[in-house]
């Protein structure tokens, strides 16, 4: 029986170091990197491309600006990358009244929980910036002419159970009401899907998530998942 090869102890630590994004459209590299903003991270290099796309870099935290981890980077969606998803959705009759049953079943399962696909998730350390962020982008959503319609929020909160962290969201001006649930207790979870950006099967959307978890307490969201 084949056993697993033995790893040589690490000599240093590791960190998670860098998320590659496309935006979609040329015209829309700065759109993109504005919203990139309203999420909270910070752009550190804007690099004009001689067709005229831009390449960010942004990094999750002002902290991780001269290091090589924390970082996203933010492109033009690459043009055999993007011939191929055109090919797909042709093949696929995506947005017609014909599309592929698996295309229909696929949308219906993202709808139901958006955690189903890729995703990209950020850990906040406050709860307030999560609120204010995501309180910003549903005006966003409603009212800035080029992110109109465009933001599609969902918000998870933490299985019911600890009293404190309860009553902290009963009072949360974005998961007060809220019915859906995350996979466990002690933390929150939003979702911001957007077609500014690209990712996925069908490229024609982005879902990115952000995070926070209480403190103090072991069992959380992000350490064991939970089924209720």
């Amino acid at each position: 029986m084949a056993t697993a090869p033995k790893i040589e102890e690490l000599h240093g630590p590791r960190s998670m170091g860098h998320m590659a994004l496309h935006y979609k459209k040329l015209e829309e590299g700065p759109l993109a990197a504005r919203l990139l903003g309203m999420l909270g991270y910070v752009l550190t290099q804007d690099l004009v491309l001689p067709s005229g796309a831009h390449f960010y870099r942004f990094v999750v935290d002002s902290r991780h600006q001269p290091r090589g981890d924390g970082i996203v980077y933010l492109s033009l969606i690459p043009d055999a990358q993007r011939d191929l998803m055109q090919a797909i959705h042709e093949a696929l009759n995506v947005g017609t009244d014909h599309e592929h049953p698996a295309v229909v079943a696929m949308r219906q399962k993202m709808d139901e929980d958006p955690e189903y696909s890729f995703h990209y998730g950020t850990l906040l350390e406050s709860l307030e910036d999560l609120e204010s962020m995501f309180l910003a982008l549903e005006d966003a959503n409603e009212n800035d002419p080029e992110l109109k319609g465009r933001l599609k929020l969902v918000y998870n909160r933490a299985l019911p159970g600890t009293p404190e962290v309860d009553a902290r969201l009963d009072a949360s001006p974005i998961y007060r009401g809220v019915t859906r649930y995350a996979y466990g207790k002690n933390g929150v979870q939003a979702f911001l899907e957007t077609d500014v950006l690209s990712s996925g099967m069908l490229g024609e959307t982005m879902m990115l998530e952000f995070d926070y978890v209480f403190p103090g307490y072991a069992n959380h969201v992000l350490s064991v998942v939970e089924w209720e």
